[in-house]
């Protein structure tokens, strides 16, 4: 078994869309309406296109707004992605406009920073030691 889909929920996956494909770089695999606003909008990474896909999930739901907002205001992020030089992609970001909430730091087994999606979470962004 693999995973094939992981999900963010995202205020509004037209924002999301251009956050998470023109500042981090993924790239869209699907892009499917499925009415009343709604998309089936997934992204991957261009390092490995046949891979994981990320939907760009609407958080339309009652319990997406509180469940986020408690997230973020204990400083947790909803999902982590791995780099290859943190310091190189944190001042690759930085310089697109992207917020950092913790700058890159040692977390023992990985360096890793957070920043805000602007489409309400806080993602996190590992380099693996060794």
């Amino acid at each position: 078994m693999k995973i094939y889909v992981t999900s963010v929920m995202v205020d509004d996956q037209a924002k999301a869309l251009d956050f998470y494909r023109d500042k981090l770089g993924f790239q869209v695999k699907h892009d499917i309406d499925l009415g009343g606003g709604a998309r089936w909008l997934t992204l991957t990474s261009p390092e490995n296109p046949g891979g994981t896909e990320l939907l760009l999930e609407p958080s339309g739901h009652p319990a997406a707004k509180p469940f986020k907002e408690a997230l973020v205001a204990d400083g947790i992020p909803y999902t982590s992605f791995a780099v290859d030089d943190i310091q190189a992609e944190v001042a690759r970001l930085k310089g697109l406009g992207v917020q950092f909430t913790v700058e890159p730091m040692d977390a023992g087994a990985v360096w890793m920073a957070v920043f805000d999606d602007t489409c309400g979470n806080l993602i996190q962004i590992v380099q693996m030691k060794g």
